[in-house]
């Protein structure tokens, strides 16, 4: 019966623990969604699109929506 009520203290405990990781995973943004727009109307970033696209252009790689 100890070792019973032992597992079952530890499944509840971890039933828990994933209840609450679960919740702050729901609650927290992503990075993806924190970064999306940071670099709209940006020079320097539109700069490094095109040197990146020149890139790809010069590797035979160019992008299939330029």
């Amino acid at each position: 019966m100890s070792e019973n009520t032992t597992i079952e203290q530890r499944l509840t405990a971890v039933e828990n623990e994933l209840r609450n990781l679960k919740r702050k995973v729901e609650s927290t943004d992503s990075w993806y969604d924190r970064m999306t727009g940071a670099f709209e109307n940006d020079p320097a970033f539109d700069e490094v699109l095109a040197l990146g696209r020149q890139f790809r252009e010069s590797q035979g790689q160019a992008d299939e929506d330029d």
